[in-house]
């Protein structure tokens, strides 16, 4: 069962037929792992994919910074992110897209700024970046405003039949704001 490589990562592990060290390599069918001195050696093993997420791409030339073992591309439950080709003895994770800050102070704490999130579902949200502390959690987009007759200090913004309009973020009151 031979396995064309596009490119081959040393694993600093020992083969357990010829006991040559194993490389990560690349095939038409995902990553595995294979002898070094293949063709003489023809061990290869499937990489698992890990409780974190499988291996997408092996990223050449990255080092961890934690152990220096290569890091590679996974998907995992909340989508992509970079870890270490050593998991589990090295838990290294970098995440690959940041979530966007409103520069909207969170009206519940007054400490933290809303980010917007993304659920296990896909669904976007905006929350508090002080959680756990603070449990500010809203489904619509917020604007940075004050409201007219509740004096709340945030807005969202609704799309309805008469296009997109503001409302006051406060459940006890939720009227809508005119443009000023």
């Amino acid at each position: 069962m031979a396995k064309s490589a596009l490119f081959s990562v040393p694993k600093n592990e020992p083969c357990p037929q010829c006991g040559a060290e194993l490389t990560i390599r690349s095939g038409k069918h995902g990553p595995f792992l294979g002898c070094s001195h293949y063709p003489e050696c023809d061990y290869v093993r499937p990489l698992k994919s890990q409780a974190d997420g499988h291996i997408v791409k092996v990223l050449d030339g990255q080092q961890c910074p934690v152990c220096q073992a290569t890091l590679v591309l996974r998907q995992g439950r909340f989508g992509m992110f970079i870890g270490c080709s050593n998991y589990p003895e090295c838990e290294h994770t970098e995440v690959i897209d940041k979530p966007d800050e409103t520069a909207i102070a969170c009206p519940q704490c007054q400490k933290g700024q809303l980010v917007q999130r993304r659920s296990r579902y896909g669904k976007t949200f905006w929350s508090c970046d002080c959680y756990p502390e603070c449990q500010f959690v809203i489904n619509l987009k917020p604007v940075a405003g004050i409201c007219s007759d509740c004096q709340y200090p945030l807005l969202i913004e609704k799309k309805t039949a008469q296009g997109v309009k503001r409302f006051c973020a406060n459940k006890q009151c939720g009227k809508p704001v005119t443009a000023e």
